[in-house]
């Protein structure tokens, strides 16, 4: 089975998802993996599923918009539902609804019915990498070392309803993603998922990101890291910048899942 898979490559960490998907991919020889740099809406179109990196999630959705590939996102993403993968700003892009945003500042692509609080971390001086414990690589995985910079969380899993961006608009620095309806019975089972949460910042994490930071642990305790919903993962750090490829490869198994399922 050939799988072709493209990492967003308008801003950001692009570079570094490519590679740790390549070493990933050496651990799934029984399929034949291609990895693309995405510029365009024709790359986009022959990709089965897409990274959207860590960076600056403003800059990606304005270069989106004016290389024409923002309807193609959303349409891969929500109408499609292809497998889709963000990481920090790329949480920030796949979600419903984003918060401490100006009108007309932020443009979303959607997928994840969540409300993410952006820069929740702080400042860019503020990043800080912590052993995060994640269920899902395994009962003896050991701590992954999760990169937060200016990371995002989920503030709030969102209702799956018609009519969420309509509640959500009212809030004040809010901006949210507009609705699509799925394109067929494949995508409109990933779309009936409920958001399921992968990760949060234990308190023993938290303790190890605040020293040195006039910052009370407990308000941090219970954060919403990572969360998935369907063909949709975003997690509030940056697994590219790590060098550890498990998350990776974790993923592109649920790529190669995906594209059985379809075919």
């Amino acid at each position: 089975m050939s799988i072709t898979v493209g990492v967003l490559a308008l801003q950001g960490a692009f570079y570094e998802h490519v590679q740790l998907l390549k070493r990933a991919a050496e651990q799934l020889p029984s399929s034949t993996w291609e990895f693309i740099e995405v510029r365009t809406p024709p790359e986009l179109q022959r990709c089965e599923a897409l990274v959207l990196p860590g960076g600056e999630s403003t800059t990606m959705s304005l270069v989106a918009a004016r290389s024409n590939l923002l309807e193609p996102l959303r349409d891969f993403v929500k109408v499609h539902r292809k497998p889709t993968w963000g990481t920090c700003a790329g949480l920030i892009l796949l979600a419903e609804s984003a918060n401490r945003t100006k009108k007309g500042g932020q443009e979303l692509i959607g997928g994840l019915d969540v409300r993410v609080n952006r820069n929740h971390f702080g400042r860019q001086t503020e990043s800080f990498q912590a052993p995060l414990d994640l269920p899902f690589l395994g009962a003896d995985a050991a701590p992954f070392p999760a990169v937060f910079i200016r990371a995002p969380v989920v503030e709030r899993i969102l209702p799956s309803h018609e009519g969420i961006q309509v509640e959500e608009e009212k809030r004040e620095e809010t901006v949210v993603a507009p609705s699509r309806q799925a394109k067929d019975s494949v995508a409109q089972a990933a779309t009936d998922e409920h958001v399921e949460v992968l990760a949060t910042l234990s308190g023993q994490a938290a303790r190890i990101a605040t020293q040195d930071r006039d910052v009370n642990p407990e308000t941090e305790i219970g954060d919403v890291v990572a969360v998935r919903q369907g063909n949709v993962l975003g997690t509030s750090f940056h697994p590219e910048l790590t060098g550890d490829a498990r998350i990776h490869a974790w993923w592109l198994r649920q790529v190669q899942a995906a594209v059985q399922k379809r075919q």
